[in-house]
């Protein structure tokens, strides 16, 4: 049973940074759900996605994997024996719950979870590579490095799947999608003070960058094309394909 998510609910003395320990696993399916406009249509759209760039004996590596949506859609998506799905997560309780939550399924495509960062994963053989709602946690500085060991690990064609919240580069456009998106919230159930202390915690931990932002890098590492296939309010999910 999916359990709700209060850890915001009574005021805080101090709002520490967001980090996800045991609390925030155990109530991430439906802080996710109620949290991200649209997150049901990209995970479907991921398995959709593979269908598209998955080739026979590759690897797809979904990197910040939490509790296995992604890796889970891609599986189900495909033909059986098609790939091999690695997952890794920073996450250790993230980790150890994912393990149990992909064990439960009888899987066409076999999904191996590893606990471990981003930027120490050796991308090889890839015809994808999945980041969805990842990016935004790793530090400025070494986001470039980290897409350009991505690009090099895909094989030709490849696809790498970015989901991201994303900054609007003025400030009056930014904080109207600011403030639609804490609305969404608010129709979901989350009270004022659970909106604003949510923030509060996410302020200095996610930090975003605007869709030109985030298209420049891409195609500075090599992507020969960025398409921007979904956005809702600042949520956004894009693909980025290696010629």
């Amino acid at each position: 049973m999916k359990k709700h998510d209060t850890i915001y609910a009574k005021a805080l003395e101090q709002v520490d940074d967001f980090k996800f320990d045991e609390s925030v696993v155990d109530v991430f399916p439906d802080m996710i759900q109620r949290s991200v406009p649209g997150y049901e249509t990209i995970i479907h759209t991921i398995g959709e996605l593979a269908k598209v760039a998955v080739t026979p004996n590759s690897v797809v590596y979904d990197l910040g994997c939490s509790l296995g949506a992604a890796s889970l859609s891609v599986s189900k998506a495909l033909a059986a024996n098609s790939c091999n799905i690695i997952g890794v997560d920073a996450s250790e309780a993230m980790v150890e719950r994912c393990k149990r939550v992909v064990q439960t399924f009888t899987l066409p495509n076999p999904i191996s979870i590893q606990h471990g960062f981003a930027q120490s994963v050796e991308i090889e053989n890839a015809s994808m590579v999945v980041m969805n709602f990842t990016l935004q946690f790793i530090p400025p500085a070494d986001r470039e490095a980290l897409l350009l060991s991505i690009y090099d690990g895909l094989n030709p064609g490849g696809m790498l799947v970015l989901s991201e919240k994303i900054r609007h580069p003025t400030l009056a456009g930014n904080e109207l999608l600011v403030d639609l998106h804490h609305q969404f919230k608010r129709d979901n159930g989350y009270s004022e003070l659970e909106v604003s202390q949510k923030r509060a915690a996410l302020e200095k931990v996610m930090l975003t960058d605007t869709f030109n932002e985030h298209e420049t890098r891409l195609k500075k590492v090599g992507f020969s094309d960025v398409v921007l296939w979904y956005k809702c309010y600042n949520f956004t999910s894009m693909v980025a394909i290696k010629a």
